[in-house]
């Protein structure tokens, strides 16, 4: 099992459960007719709809009283007050799109966001981060299991890629939206990055609790989802970390280079075949992997070969799955007929996951278009619903996923938008920080003389 998947194989952990309080504000499965949905639609018109209902988790599903994004659709699991703090990043990312897009205006969407930082600057934090789950009333950490019930570190920075885009997009000279970057920018200041170094070692560590300490003991080292928090720990103004931390932690592991081909591409990180899509997709929301490249790969060739050789495994089928072929791909971290797993060519049950191939826009358009074709025309009876995409599906198990995940749901709009305008990639690049943070670390960028 990858290690840097554990924090995902226990989502549906017992012990985290939250106790419903009160009935959830769900629709219950089978409740929306995806029958309704419109037919015969254009390529762009259907990138709109996909988009648009997406954005539904964001803002119809969001938390009443904090604005954060709830973990999950089917919230029985958890109780209906459980926020996560990496999806509510990629929600802020999903409302700068309906703002853009004019889904919702402007002034509405300031005064949302203004209520979330208000909401998580009274929140408990931990040397700056915040807990990978909150109580979306009243801010208190919820524990994600027993010994992490303090700081995530990688969460907080998926919250903090988010709210710089945020800072960025939201830049009227008013009283909201100057109160939006106010609130933003001491967040930003607040995150002792240096403190998850673990008293000076050259490595960040994911985790860090008041009760437990450093007993997560997980010190994060690539090629994986994390990237992104090595960025935002250069960039810090406060309580930056050396570039050491980068060169020497991050980027010395065995599964860091790669080099080797599979289905004739060449991978040059990573686990072999790449891991679960969301490796390529998370940490690239914001930051923009076009001509960007440091002493150690090109991103925009190990993002696009990692899509390529996902999908080329899936063509090739080698467990004779029904329903892979060129029009049905994407292996990722999702819900499963039988809990929840970090599909990969590697560990692989049957299921694909619509995220994957959507995220995956920017990379493969082509094929990513011919995948959400199918989704849509040919499987929508069973995969369409009121938030979009359902999480995941198996035909050889006949099962489809009745739920919606916040960090599966966000990177949909979000990749689809820099894929068609470039608007998240441009804001997030455009923050002086991550400018100087990714020189220091030695990484080019066009981005970086803009």
């Amino acid at each position: 099992m990858l290690r840097t998947l554990f924090i995902f194989l226990i989502v549906t952990c017992p012990v985290a459960a939250v106790q419903a309080q009160k009935k959830p504000v769900v629709k219950p499965a089978g409740s929306f007719n995806a029958k309704d949905r419109p037919k015969n639609l254009s390529d762009s018109a259907l990138l709109d709809l996909v988009q648009k209902q997406t954005f539904r988790y964001f803002w119809d599903f969001a938390h009443p009283v904090s604005g954060m994004a709830r973990e999950r659709s089917n919230v029985i699991h958890y109780g209906p007050e459980t926020v996560t703090t990496g999806g509510t990043g990629f929600g802020i990312m999903s409302v700068i799109v309906a703002t853009e897009r004019k889904w919702i205006g402007r002034d509405t969407a300031a005064k949302f966001m203004l209520k979330l930082v208000k909401f998580l600057l009274a929140s408990p934090s931990y040397h700056g981060a915040f807990p990978h789950w909150m109580n979306g009333a009243t801010g208190a950490t919820i524990p994600f299991s027993r010994k992490d019930d303090g700081a995530d570190l990688v969460e907080t920075s998926y919250l903090m890629q988010g709210l710089l885009c945020a800072r960025q997009y939201f830049n009227a000279d008013n009283d909201t939206e100057r109160g939006i970057r106010a609130r933003i920018n001491w967040i930003w200041d607040g995150i002792e990055w240096d403190w998850f170094t673990r008293d000076g070692q050259e490595v960040l560590y994911w985790h860090w609790s008041p009760n437990n300490g450093w007993a997560m003991n997980f010190p994060v080292r690539g090629f994986n989802e994390c990237l992104i928090m090595y960025v935002l720990a250069a960039s810090g103004e406060k309580f930056p970390v050396s570039p050491a931390v980068y060169h020497r932690g991050w980027a010395v592991s065995n599964f860091f280079k790669n080099g080797k081909e599979f289905y004739g591409i060449r991978l040059p990180l990573g686990f072999d075949y790449g891991g679960p899509l969301f490796f390529s997709q998370y940490s690239f929301l914001g930051l923009d992997p076009r001509g960007l490249t440091d002493r150690y790969a090109d991103y925009w060739e190990q993002n696009r070969n990692h899509t390529l050789i996902n999908r080329a495994y899936v063509i090739d089928n080698p467990k004779k799955f029904k329903g892979y072929g060129a029009d049905s791909w994407g292996l990722t971290a999702s819900d499963t007929y039988n809990g929840y797993n970090a599909h990969s060519p590697t560990e692989d049950n049957g299921t694909i996951t619509p995220t994957a191939a959507l995220s995956a826009f920017p990379y493969t358009p082509e094929y990513s278009m011919q995948a959400l074709k199918h989704f849509y025309n040919d499987l929508g009876d069973k995969t369409w619903g009121e938030y979009g995409f359902v999480d995941a599906f198996n035909e050889t198990q006949d099962w489809y996923a009745p739920s919606f995940l916040a960090i599966d749901q966000g990177p949909i709009i979000v990749m689809i938008e820099n894929y068609r305008t470039g608007l998240l990639w441009n804001l997030f690049m455009g923050c002086p920080e991550i400018k100087k943070g990714l020189a220091k670390l030695d990484f080019k960028s066009p981005q970086l003389s803009r």
